[in-house]
């Protein structure tokens, strides 16, 4: 159904509440997808997001966002804000902008990981946290349309690949 298909009718006969309700509490179709979105944000930080940040700093930390995003992505449903991108990438108003900015916050996390790893010295330092960031989050959304879409029962242990050739393309060398 997606966002765009989400009403308050909808979602009070799913519900089994009433429909003027379900309307005094969100006010209007726009605030419902909002609403939506929030939720979703906040279970990505729950499930993703914190614990990546409570693991080893540099390629660990890496490696963990990526287990726990494919898990993630995985869950009934799959990604909302893949789903929702679809939807709304071309429609402007207040949905179209809070996925802008979650999936600008989404890919300032992927750089600040990187970041951390150069830091660490475990990335080279002429290696760009932006392009890194760009690219591991293109490996997600094939990895993610591969699965969902396609059913290619492979597309978890490409995606792996990938990101092996991704954290490759960027380790210091060792010393001497």
């Amino acid at each position: 159904m997606g966002l765009s298909g989400l009403t308050i009718g909808s979602l009070a006969e799913q519900a089994q509440l009433s429909k003027s309700g379900l309307f005094g509490h969100f006010r209007s179709k726009e605030a419902l997808q909002l609403q939506v979105l929030e939720r979703a944000r906040e279970h990505f930080e729950e499930a993703v997001a914190r614990p990546v940040l409570r693991t080893q700093r540099g390629e660990p930390r890496v490696r963990e966002l990526v287990d726990r995003w494919l898990r993630w992505d995985a869950e009934p449903g799959g990604c909302p804000f893949v789903a929702a991108a679809t939807e709304f990438d071309d429609q402007p108003g207040a949905v179209r902008d809070r996925l802008v900015r979650d999936q600008r916050d989404m890919l300032d996390m992927i750089a600040t990981i990187f970041r951390t790893g150069i830091a660490e010295g475990q990335f080279r330092v002429d290696a760009d946290p932006d392009q890194f960031a760009q690219d591991l989050y293109g490996v997600m959304l094939a990895s993610h349309h591969a699965i969902r879409l396609l059913g290619d029962r492979q597309a978890e242990q490409r995606a792996r690949r990938a990101v092996e050739a991704l954290l490759t393309g960027v380790r210091s060398q060792p010393s001497g």
